[in-house]
C-alpha cells in the first residue's frame, strides 16, 4: 500500500452536499458514502479531522438578510453544523470505526468541548474527530474554521471537498469556457476572488503555510486518492 502524502489532515465538507438530491436535511445514502470514504482515508494511516458546514439545515447569512441579526443568524448556523457532526459521528461508528464530535461550544450533554489536547488524544487513539460549531464566533465561515483547526492541531493540509474538481477561473457550471487551475498560490487565490473558499480562509492558510487541496467528492474514494497523491484537484500553496 502506498504511504499517504499527508499524515494528518482536516477535511472540509459542505453541509449542502449531505442533503444529496433531496436539497435539504441529511440524505442517508450520501452520508453513508462520505463515512465510507473517511474510514478508508483513516485506514491508509492518515489521522483525519472533519469540519462540516450547516447549509443543508440552516444558513445564518440568509436568515440575517430577513431581519434577524447577523450574530444570531450565525449562531443558529453554527448549531446546525452540530446536527451534521452528530449524524456523521453516528454513521462512522455504526460502520465500526471510532469517532468523536468536538464542539466549539460548551454543551456537555451533547458533545465534548474542542481543545487541542482532546483533539490530539483522540487522533492518537485512531478516532476520526468531527469538529462542530464553527469557530464558536459569528462572522467566520466553516472554511475559515477548517484552516484554523488545521493550524491548531498541526495538520499538514486542508482538503476542501466540493462539487467540482478544483478551482476554476469562473463557475464551470455557468461558463463552459472556464479554465481549471492545477496549482495556485494563496495570494493568487485571494486576488482572483475565487469563490471555492472565502478570502479569510485563504489568508489564514497563507499565514500558517497550510496547503489547501480543492477536489470533487462526487466520486467514491476521492479522499483516499488525494491522500495517495493520485487524486484530481487544485493545490493552493506557497
Amino acid at each position: 500500500m502506498t504511504d499517504p502524502v499527508y499524515r494528518r489532515v482536516v477535511i472540509k465538507l459542505s453541509g449542502e452536499y449531505l442533503a444529496g438530491q433531496q436539497g435539504f436535511g441529511i440524505d442517508q445514502p450520501t452520508i453513508d458514502r462520505v463515512a465510507d470514504d473517511l474510514i478508508a482515508a483513516r485506514q491508509l494511516g492518515t489521522e483525519v479531522a472533519v469540519v462540516i458546514g450547516g447549509g443543508n439545515i440552516f444558513r445564518g447569512v440568509e436568515v440575517s438578510s430577513r431581519g434577524v441579526s447577523r450574530t444570531t443568524g450565525d449562531t443558529m448556523g453554527m448549531l446546525a453544523t452540530m446536527m451534521n457532526c452528530l449524524a456523521l459521528e453516528a454513521t462512522i461508528e455504526r460502520k465500526g470505526t471510532p469517532a468523536r464530535t468536538l464542539s466549539a461550544f460548551v454543551m456537555p450533554e451533547i458533545s465534548e468541548l474542542f481543545t487541542r489536547t482532546a483533539a490530539h488524544k483522540y487522533l492518537a487513539e485512531g478516532r476520526i474527530i468531527v469538529l462542530g460549531g464553527g469557530t464558536g464566533n459569528p462572522y467566520f465561515t466553516t472554511d475559515t474554521t477548517a484552516v484554523l483547526r488545521a493550524a491548531e492541531i498541526g495538520a499538514e493540509a486542508v482538503l476542501k471537498a466540493t462539487n467540482v474538481d478544483g478551482v476554476y477561473s469562473a463557475d464551470p457550471k455557468k461558463d463552459p469556457s472556464a479554465t481549471r487551475f492545477d496549482r495556485l498560490t494563496h495570494s493568487q487565490a485571494i486576488e482572483g476572488g475565487y469563490k471555492v473558499m472565502d478570502a479569510t480562509a485563504f489568508a489564514l492558510a497563507r499565514e500558517t503555510s497550510l496547503p489547501i487541496i480543492v477536489f470533487s467528492i462526487a466520486q467514491p474514494g476521492s479522499i483516499g486518492a488525494i491522500l495517495r497523491g493520485v487524486g484530481h484537484g487544485t493545490v493552493v500553496a506557497g
